[in-house]
């Protein structure tokens, strides 16, 4: 997921779209451990996801209300 949609989304997408990233997450990690996955590169691919999801949940939190209102 690029920054660009990431941006797009609300807060309460965001939340929800970095529990199904977690939990995806999770998944790939635990077929990766039964069996070697085709690709490894989705691990990371989806570590980074979550990252930049977390880092915008970040930044919408700590932004005062005066930004975020004019942003609206």
């Amino acid at each position: 997921m690029k920054y660009s949609e990431i941006v797009e989304l609300t807060t309460e997408d965001l939340a929800v779209k970095l529990t199904e990233e977690k939990a995806a997450l999770n998944k790939l990690k635990f077929a990766h451990a039964v069996s070697a996955i085709e690709n490894p590169n989705v691990l990371k691919a989806a570590r980074k996801a979550i990252a930049r999801i977390s880092t915008e949940l970040t930044k919408r939190r700590n932004a005062p209300e005066s930004e975020t209102a004019a942003e609206a």
